[in-house]
Parts: C-alpha cells; sequence; structure tokens
C-alpha cells in the first residue's frame, strides 16, 4: 500500500484528500503560488548500482485530474488500465527501458499519485482484477514477482508541488536515493545509504535475536532479495504473534493511572488529546473532557501495520492520535515519555523489543532519515523531499554494497 504521503501532505496545508490505495491524492484548489507546476516534470534515473542486468521501469498509479488508475509511458503519457477480472488478468507492459550501468535516462511523470517501480534483469508482472492494479505482494511464496529483484519509490505530483519519497515501509531492498530540483537552482535528496549500508541492515538483521533475520528473503540461488518489514514477519510467521505483547500490556498498565498526552499537529501545539486506559480501552478526551476516539488494545499486527486496532482515518483527530500513537509504539517511547511525539531520535528503540527493522534502517541511513513504517514522518524523521516549484526530480539507483 502507498502509506507514506498521508500525514506530510496534510502538514503542508493542503485541502482534506482522497485516500485510493493507501496513498493521498490532493484534490484541493491549487494555491496561486503553485498554480505554475505543469503538466509533467522530467524525472532523471541515474543507475550507480554498479550491476550489469537490465533495469526496467514502470511509473504506476492514479491521475488526480480524473481519479482514474493507469499507467506514464516515458513521455509522461497517461494511459488508464483496462477492465480486469477474477482471476486478474495480465496488465498491459507498462516498462520503460531504465538507464545501464553509469548512465541516465530522464522520463516525464504526470500529475499523479503513485509509484515508480524499478526491477533489475526481469520484468516485473502486474495483474488486473476489477478493482484494479494487483500490487506486488512478495511476502507470498506464490506471487509472481516474489524472486525478482525490484523496488519502488512513491510520489504524488499536483498543483501545490511534489512529494518524493523512499520507502521501506513494506521491504528494505534494491538500494536508491530520491532528490528535487527546486526554481532556484538548488537541489535536496535523501534516501542514501550510508557507505556499505545495505550490506550492514542484512547483516544486522541477521545478528538480532527473536526471529528478525528470517525476515531476509533470498532467490533459490541464495541471492538476497530483500528484507519484509515487521508486519509482514508476523503474517508470514517469521516473527512470533505475540512479539509485542509484554510492550503494550505494560504500556496499557501505564496509562490506566498515569495520563499520556498527545499533540499531533506541530504547528498546532494548543490542540491536545488526553489518553486514559479503562480495561482494554485507551480514551482520549480533548480539552473540555469530551471523548473524542477510543482504542482496543492493539496486538502486533495492529502496530506493525499502523491499522486494524490503530486504524489512522484521513480525519482531522482519531487519524492524528492514531498516527502518534502507532509511532510511539513503534519506536517503544510511551513507557519512557507520557508527551507525544518525541522530539528527537535519541531514545528510540531503546527496548529490548521493539521495531529493530526500523531501528536497523533508520541506523544506516546517510541522513538518519527513513519509512521504516507506515508513520515514521511523526516527528518529521522521514526520507521525503517536498517542493511546492520543481523543476526536476532524480531518482539514484545507488550501489550495493
Amino acid at each position: 500500500m502507498l502509506r507514506t504521503l498521508k500525514r506530510r501532505v496534510m502538514a503542508a496545508g493542503l485541502s482534506i484528500a482522497t485516500v485510493l490505495g493507501g496513498s493521498l491524492l490532493a484534490t484541493g484548489v491549487p494555491s496561486p503560488a503553485h498554480a505554475a507546476v505543469p503538466d509533467t516534470i522530467p524525472l532523471t534515473i541515474t543507475n550507480n548500482s554498479g550491476r550489469g542486468e537490465q533495469v526496467y521501469v514502470y511509473n504506476l498509479g492514479t491521475q488526480l485530474s480524473t481519479g482514474r488508475q493507469g499507467w506514464a509511458d516515458a513521455s509522461g503519457t497517461f494511459h488508464p488500465w483496462p477492465a480486469g477480472g477474477n482471476p486478474p488478468t495480465p496488465a498491459p507492459d507498462a516498462s520503460i527501458p531504465g538507464p545501464a550501468a553509469g548512465q541516465s535516462t530522464t522520463i516525464r511523470v504526470p500529475k499523479f499519485s503513485g509509484r515508480i517501480y524499478f526491477s533489475y534483469g526481469q520484468k516485473m508482472v502486474f495483474r488486473l482484477t476489477t478493482g484494479g492494479l494487483v500490487q506486488p505482494a512478495v511476502q507470498n511464496p506464490t506471487d509472481p514477482n516474489r524472486n525478482i529483484l525490484f523496488n519502488w519509490s512513491e510520489y504524488t505530483l499536483n498543483n501545490d508541488g511534489l512529494w518524493l519519497n523512499s520507502t521501506q515501509v513494506d521491504m528494505f531492498s534494491a538500494p536508491y536515493s530520491v532528490g528535487v530540483r527546486r526554481a532556484d537552482g538548488s537541489t535536496v535528496s535523501t534516501g542514501r545509504l550510508k557507505p556499505g549500508g545495505y550490506n550492514g541492515v542484512f547483516n544486522a538483521l541477521r545478528g538480532q535475536s527473536g526471529g528478525w533475520a528470517d525476515l531476509i528473503q533470498t532467490r533459490p540461488d541464495g541471492t538476497v532479495l530483500r528484507a519484509l518489514s515487521p508486519l509482514y514477519g508476523v503474517e508470514t510467521g517469521a516473527l512470533p504473534a505475540s512479539i509485542l505483547d509484554d510492550y503494550v500490556n505494560r504500556v496499557w498498565q501505564k496509562y490506566s493511572g498515569t495520563t499520556l498526552t498527545v499533540t499531533p499537529f506541530g504547528d498546532r501545539p494548543d490542540v491536545k488529546y488526553y489518553g486514559r486506559v479503562s480495561g482494554d480501552v485507551m480514551n482520549f478526551t480533548n480539552s473540555s473532557g469530551a471523548v473524542v476516539t477510543s482504542f482496543q488494545k492493539p496486538d502486533a499486527s495492529s502496530v506493525f501495520g499502523c491499522h486494524r486496532r490503530l486504524d489512522a482515518p484521513n480525519d482531522q483527530v482519531r487519524g492524528p492520535i492514531s498516527r502518534t500513537l502507532c509511532a510511539g509504539f513503534h519506536r517503544t517511547t510511551l513507557l519512557a515519555n507520557p508527551d507525544q511525539p518525541d522530539s528527537g531520535a535519541a531514545g528510540f528503540y531503546q527496548e529490548p523489543v521493539t521495531n529493530h527493522y526500523s531501528r536497523i534502517v533508520h541506523a544506516h541511513m546517510a541522513d538518519g532519515k527513513a519509512y521504516g513504517f507506515a508513520f515514521d514522518d511523526v516527528g518529521n524523521h522521514e526520507s521525503l523531499v517536498h517542493d511546492g516549484n520543481p523543476r526536476q526530480a532524480s531518482l539514484t539507483l545507488d550501489p550495493f554494497d
């Protein structure tokens, strides 16, 4: 799912938007300052991977002007998906030849909310159901993309600018970084690993007890392909479903006698909500003492997926509280700090049982930024670039070292 743009687009002051496939599609009236954003912008893909395989690129998503799902070709022209079937039917070949090692290719991206996929050595397999595109789900051993080396970036380009991020929400795989060139000629980038960081992530997972090494997927020949997120680790049995029970129970016990204060908007410090536990339910009240939302005690799937018992609708109350609560569970800061979110990362992931996957990924990023889980943008710890008047975007395929 495309889950990593939601809060940042809302925090940027855009209107309430439509969530489709998990990604935020900003549909508000463009502000005059950003009305000059063109219908397409160039995206330069540079292959610094050092690998010799053919690279294939895909630009898949939702056309913001119509809400239709489809794909864009190298020129940025939109092509709606044809009707799918049940069982799913093959999608049209939307692949764009990517750059050879040491080379660059420039394509144009339209006003979309979607994903830029890239794969090495083999085209990806996409299928269509009656509900639209079937995204790869490599936690399923029968998924046709299971043994393909691939990854993706997420972006939204609209009249208010470009949001472009790297993501590890679903998996950590082929390394890449993203960037944007602004109108003044300056550039900003994120998502690059430290030297040795790619292998460092896998080695750290192998060295972490408790099943974390089992998140790593390989080809039959032993080639390392990716590490799954802990959500999929729980779903596949690589991590025990009870992995967070002790921590969650201690959090619930603490806030049965103490108040958890959530200040979900960085630019609105006067908006606060107060959580107290009664039985298996944490009730949040506003400053007037009225209950505004409640959460049942979450299990590991709810925490790692930031869904189910920690669902975060695109609203102004439950969603922001849930995002903050979910981030506190992932970073295991809820016992140490009753005022959430935390202002800095120094206290993150300090519990023996924590989201070691996210901890390890962040530790190996050059700027410390990553999307290790769906709401890693709480507190601005995410790997995202944004500009209201972008001139060019970049996606760099980085070395596998």
